[in-house]
This record gives C-alpha cells, sequence and structure tokens, in this order.
C-alpha cells in the first residue's frame, strides 16, 4: 500500500510533464483535448499530495514530483526531437542505359514552410545543428520555440510561402515559352516541405531528363543550399549519365537588386523621394553560425549594401537609407524606423530583403518589429514584402538557369 502511495504522484508527475510537452508542440486542432489532458493531470497530482501526505512527507513528495514532471518534459521533448521527416521519396525506376529523353530538367529548390503548423523544418534543423555541434537553442526550450512558431500560424493564420513560389514556378515556366523553349520541364521542390530536392530529381529521371539545372532560389550559400546539394548529390546521377548544374543563389544578381527601387517606385509614384525612408530588413544568424557559414552573414550584407547604393543612385536620401535583421543581429527595425522619422521623412517602406516568397517571416516577424516602433498615430510603415512573384524576380532566376543551360 505504501509503495502504492509514493508511485501515484510518481506516475502523474511524469505524465504531467510529458502532456505539458505535448500541448505546447502539438497541431491546433488537438490543443484543447490535450489542454484538458494536462490540466487533469496536474490537478490530480496536487490532489493526491495534498490527501496523502504530510511533513517532511509532503516535502520529500513534492521534490519527488518536480524531479518526475522534469523526467516526463525532457523524455517527451526527446521524442518530439526524434520525429521522422514523412516526406516520401520515389523508387529511381528509369534502367542505367536509358539514354532519356533529349530534355533539360530545372529542379526550382527553395527553402519552403508548411502551409500550416508543422515543426518538421525546425526538428530537422535542431538535429542538424546538434550533429555540427554548433549551439542553438537549448535542449529543453525547444518546446517553447515550437510553440511560438505555432503561435505565430495562428496569428496569421497560414503561410503563402508554398502557394507564392509555385505561382512563381509558373511564371518561370511561362518566361521560357516565351523565349521559344518549349522542352524544358519544371519542378518545384523545398527543403522545409513536399517535395524534397532528392524527391524531384528522382521524378525528373524517371520522366527522361538528360540534364539537370537546380535553380537555387535562395539569397545566399548557407547551411540550407548545402543540405539541398548534398541531398541531390547523394543520388547515382553519374551512373545514369546525367550532368546537375546548380546555379547558386541569387545574393550577386543585378537584375534582383534592381527590383528593391522599381517596387518602391511604383509605391511611391510622384511623392518627393528624398522624404521616403527605406529599411531592408534582414534574416540574420547566430554569431557563432558565421564560423560554420560565414557566406550567409557576409552575402546577405553585400547584397543589400548595393541594393541601398542604387536607391540613393535613383534619388533617394543616404542618410534615409538602412539595414536593420529580423533576429540574432543589430540593429532591430523599430531602431532604424524611428531615426527615420527623426530624420523628417513622411513614410517609410520595409522589405523582407532576403525572403524569396511570402511566409511567416515577412508575414508576421517581419511586421511585428517594425511595428514595435514609437512613431505619430497614423505614421505610415509600408510592408513591401518579400520577393514574391514579380517580374523583375523571375528574369532573376532566368538569367541564373540560362547561364548554367548556356
Amino acid at each position: 500500500m505504501e509503495a502504492l502511495k509514493w508511485s501515484l504522484p510518481v506516475a502523474l508527475s511524469f505524465a504531467f510533464g510529458a502532456l505539458y510537452v505535448k500541448f505546447l508542440t502539438v497541431h491546433p486542432l488537438k490543443m484543447s483535448w490535450l489542454l484538458l489532458a494536462t490540466t487533469l493531470a496536474f490537478v490530480a497530482l496536487v490532489a493526491v499530495l495534498a490527501a496523502g501526505f504530510r511533513g517532511v512527507k509532503l516535502v520529500i513528495a513534492i521534490a519527488l514530483a518536480l524531479a518526475f514532471t522534469l523526467a516526463g518534459y525532457t523524455a517527451m521533448t526527446r521524442a518530439v526531437l526524434s520525429r521522422e521527416d514523412p516526406r516520401p521519396i520515389p523508387e529511381l525506376t528509369r534502367r542505367k542505359d536509358d539514354p532519356g529523353l533529349g530534355h533539360t530538367a530545372v529542379v526550382y529548390f527553395t527553402h519552403g514552410e508548411p502551409e500550416t503548423y508543422d515543426p518538421i523544418g525546425w526538428i530537422n534543423q535542431f538535429n542538424e545543428f546538434d550533429e555540427q555541434e554548433i549551439p542553438f537553442v537549448p535542449l529543453l526550450a525547444r518546446p517553447y520555440f515550437i510553440q511560438a512558431l505555432r503561435q505565430k500560424y495562428l496569428q496569421v493564420g497560414r503561410s503563402d510561402h508554398r502557394k507564392m513560389h509555385g505561382q512563381m514556378v509558373n511564371s518561370l515556366e511561362r518566361a521560357f515559352r516565351a523565349a521559344g523553349d518549349t522542352t524544358t520541364r519544371f519542378y518545384l521542390c523545398f527543403l522545409d516541405d513536399d517535395p524534397r530536392p532528392d524527391a524531384a530529381v528522382i521524378q525528373a529521371l524517371n520522366e527522361g531528363a538528360t540534364r539537370i539545372v537546380v535553380a537555387e532560389v535562395f539569397l545566399t550559400i548557407s547551411n540550407h543550399t548545402a543540405e539541398g546539394e548534398e541531398l541531390i548529390q547523394a543520388l547515382p546521377l553519374e551512373e545514369y549519365g546525367v550532368p546537375v548544374a546548380f546555379t547558386g543563389p541569387l545574393w550577386d544578381s543585378t537584375t534582383l537588386q534592381g527590383m528593391f527601387v522599381h517596387r518602391a517606385n511604383a509605391h511611391v509614384g510622384q511623392a518627393d523621394k528624398s522624404r521616403v525612408g527605406v529599411l531592408l530588413v534582414g534574416h540574420g544568424q547566430p554569431d557563432e553560425w558565421d564560423e560554420e557559414w560565414p557566406t550567409e552573414t557576409e552575402q546577405e550584407i553585400g547584397f543589400r549594401e548595393n541594393v541601398l547604393r542604387l536607391f540613393e543612385a535613383d534619388g533617394y536620401r543616404k542618410e534615409n537609407l538602412s539595414l536593420a535583421w529580423m533576429e540574432f543581429k543589430e540593429p532591430k527595425p523599430a531602431q532604424k524606423v524611428e531615426e527615420f522619422v527623426q530624420n523628417g521623412v513622411e513614410q517609410v517602406l520595409y522589405f523582407s530583403a532576403a525572403i524569396s516568397a511570402d511566409s511567416i517571416h515577412s508575414q508576421y516577424d517581419v511586421p511585428a518589429l517594425v511595428a514595435q516602433a514609437r512613431v505619430p498615430d497614423g505614421f505610415p510603415l509600408t510592408n513591401l514584402g518579400a520577393w514574391n512573384d514579380d517580374p523583375i524576380v523571375i528574369q532573376a532566376i532566368k538569367a541564373k538557369i540560362d547561364a548554367q543551360m548556356d
């Protein structure tokens, strides 16, 4: 009987810790019943402690409960983070002596983001950095990180990232057809959504491609581009005699740099450019990551500085042009917006300069950071967004592909 008395709070506290992690990380449609289960486990634990223990035994029981709550929390955290990537990889059915059909396959590869909440992309990222011994969010804080991601989805409703990239790859195909290319085929794939880049390459091989060009629709060379390249290069492409080329990201694209000025000018119209502030918000990465991937920060800064030079040459005032960071680095957007206002600007335009298509970052994170600026009521803060399906963006991507095809 005494053993049962002590085992009950142990079991309840372990269950409470585990259920709490599930509540923090589960899909929104399952939040309600998990909140109920977590609450019931906690209430039952408190009731058992209050009814069954007194004095020193109560202190010991509470200490045990705290220890096993942490144990349950830790065990479930590890279970959540060990979740397998569910994205299917098709079977490679093409024979090695099959010469193919003679066409080029363009594999349009970009970051990706699930339309609705799914933390698998961040789970993969956590695991990758653990393997590389790159410090990031501590293990026990990761459920809260995932909960914050879920909260952003709840605020925004959905991410338009996948939909926008679908539009972009369709526009890219139309641009090729308009230029007289009737044979190149296009395959959309994502690092953190379905299909994966290796799955898209397998599909292209199965459909007879004799050459593959991977269009890397990212801004910089980073761990993201490296992951995609590793997945593709792990395939036995040489055995099939199919060459693969990578376009590289778009940090050095002067065409893409010019898009920002064109979009801003279309918005301001006949307004005095000298009274307009322009803020290019970069993504940012921890300083520790710069040791592993210095190109991420170097290219992101260099690209945006080139864009600001184009704005200055177009008539915007240098003191009303600036860079900011979404996370990990300084300055943050609000600080620069307040400086613009002090300079007497009449409106501020801001871009999610490193984001290829609408996403939680451009739909929620960056606008929320800009909104923290202390500005007069009604002051116009205009979000000009991510790159998206802009004809100039499509030209920039096509130029990278053309360079490899030529």
